[in-house]
């Protein structure tokens, strides 16, 4: 294991370019295990910390967003103890690169992952297409994906139109299509949302048998942003690293939303828009019942005409 440098970076907030930012991951990754470039658009950053290893995707600017302008698993990972290989790409490659290709190739033949008493491969939105189909090159592994996708092959996805650009890449070559992809995982946890009605098709796309768990999330967006803002997110990385993630452990998580300013203004909205005026009622005394929000109150006032 890797003796991390107490001079090196804690987080790359600093960045006020994408080159500063890769100058800083460069630091990051050296002091804590590598940092690799893999051609022009491609870059893997491995920390050597434990016996546990997990596997995430981000692009650029998904990393610069985020507090510390970090990858979503550096902190859970660092925080726990665990190994942490990121692969990151600029732009919305799809990780569809020969280089990314024969990066895996080679962590394959060093029977890299074999050093690894358990690996999870991450990601979500664009990022969970990645986690699933480079997780082959880990047999065994367990695979957590949220809004997942599964290819934009024309062929096989031509409902999707939401990444019209993406759509000259190739998706039908090496590590293509991700539902063959995660044949040898010990375990795939995907996590959708029914309200999206192209989410639920990419999930149903994973047909596999019993080592394929599906779980509705009804959110109308972005799944991850809102684990993380509920405080869960490490939580749920950390049952699916651990072989723990059951329907009813995330149903148990993801209940937490109740409580959540911002989903339960979506769903008064939502309730708002159907114009039915004992939908919106309803959600008002669901609210004011359990939680202190004047908003709510006040709605629920307007409404019932009462005080």
């Amino acid at each position: 294991m890797a003796d991390p440098d107490t001079d090196a970076p804690l987080d790359a907030s600093a960045a006020d370019s994408r080159a500063a930012w890769l100058a800083i991951i460069d630091e990051i990754g050296e002091e804590s295990g590598y940092f690799q470039t893999l051609g022009p658009r491609h870059w893997a950053m491995f920390a050597d910390l434990g016996p546990t290893l997990i596997v995430s995707f981000e692009t650029i600017d998904s990393a610069r967003a985020r507090p510390g302008q970090l990858p979503v698993a550096h902190d859970i990972a660092a925080d726990r103890g665990w190994s942490h290989l990121c692969l990151i790409a600029d732009g919305e490659t799809w990780f569809r690169d020969p280089a990314v290709y024969g990066f895996f190739d080679r962590l394959v033949d060093d029977a890299f992952f074999e050093d690894f008493d358990r690996v999870l491969f991450y990601g979500a939105g664009n990022l969970s297409y990645p986690a699933c189909a480079f997780a082959v090159a880990a047999p065994g592994a367990r695979v957590l994906a949220l809004n997942p996708v599964a290819t934009l092959a024309p062929t096989l996805a031509v409902w999707d139109g939401r990444f019209r650009a993406a759509r000259k890449l190739d998706f039908t070559s090496r590590y293509g299509f991700a539902p063959d992809m995660v044949d040898g995982a010990a375990q795939v946890t995907l996590i959708y949302d029914p309200v999206n009605r192209l989410d639920a098709m990419h999930s149903a796309l994973f047909h596999a048998p019993a080592y394929v768990t599906r779980f509705a999330a009804r959110m109308g967006g972005a799944l991850e942003p809102m684990f993380a803002r509920l405080g869960v997110l490490p939580d749920l990385i950390a049952a699916a690293v651990d072989g723990r993630l059951t329907p009813s452990l995330i149903a148990r998580l993801w209940r937490q939303r109740r409580d959540d300013q911002t989903y339960l203004k979506s769903v008064l909205s939502a309730a708002a828009t159907t114009g039915k005026k004992a939908r919106e009622i309803a959600v008002c005394q669901n609210v004011t019942d359990r939680l202190n929000l004047p908003r709510f109150r006040k709605r629920l006032a307007e409404l019932t005409g009462k005080p």
